[in-house]
């Protein structure tokens, strides 16, 4: 029991910054830690419980100017997808659903990273973008992995470091809330699950706030590089987890 506690709060620990450095990404970073000795089911409650502890305390140490217009698709979009996620969540293979991810994640993101320069997105206006907002919040239902899809999107979209914060900072806060009052009234959120909370709490709370300090001194292209490395490296830990368990 104690390893899993080690295991829980080093997972947290690592998670909290990531976030509080790039404004995702703590389900990703958590899970390769918390997969090798957490319950699924147990896990995914955890994850969205410090995803939105990292946005709550995010939203109070970056604070950037809020663009309704922008980042309304993604929410409406993320309300409509996070119910369907919350329902799959008890009949899905989580394994097999970190293998499908992972996969995508390792072969795009490294092709995007290395790219001399990136393509850009420019139709589909809002409609594309509530439409990435409801998978987002489809696979919050499932995780917390509420950030993986609106970032690359706003990558792909080219919007600068400050407007993609916004974005999602904001859209994996209200996502995640919802989700998280999903989980409770369905009893995916029971009280033995409560200890697990008082540990991942304390554990991301520094780690998140030197994350959030980071940030704010980085350029353009160093965030950029960041968020794809991110994204890359999660991939990789989310095959590790789910290649030996599925076959």
């Amino acid at each position: 029991m104690d390893s899993l506690f080690l295991i829980v709060a080093l997972g947290a620990a690592v998670a909290g910054f990531v976030q509080g450095l790039s404004g995702f990404a703590f389900g990703m970073v958590a899970m390769s830690f918390w997969a090798w000795g957490v319950e699924p089911h147990m896990a995914a409650a955890m994850s969205v419980f410090g995803s939105l502890t990292g946005q709550l305390l995010a939203a109070v140490t970056v604070r950037r100017k809020f663009h309704l217009g922008t980042v309304l698709p993604f929410l409406l979009g993320g309300v409509v997808g996070i119910p369907i996620g919350v329902s799959l969540l008890p009949s899905l293979d989580v394994n097999l659903f970190k293998l499908c991810l992972g996969s995508v994640l390792v072969v795009f993101c490294p092709i995007m990273l290395f790219a001399s320069r990136l393509p850009r997105i420019h139709h589909g206006g809002r409609i594309a973008d509530g439409i990435v907002g409801a998978v987002g919040g489809i696979m919050g239902g499932i995780g917390g992995f509420t950030g993986i899809v609106p970032t690359l999107w706003c990558t792909l979209r080219g919007f600068d470091k400050d407007r993609q914060r916004v974005v999602i900072q904001n859209f994996n806060l209200g996502a995640l809330i919802v989700t998280m009052g999903f989980y409770i009234g369905t009893g995916l959120i029971t009280r033995d699950m409560l200890p697990m909370f008082a540990i991942v709490a304390p554990a991301m709370l520094i780690p998140t706030l030197i994350g959030t300090r980071v940030y704010i001194g980085i350029s353009e292209l160093t965030f950029r590089r960041i968020v794809l490395t991110l994204l890359s490296a999660s991939g990789v830990a989310m095959l590790v987890a789910s290649v030996p368990k599925v076959l």
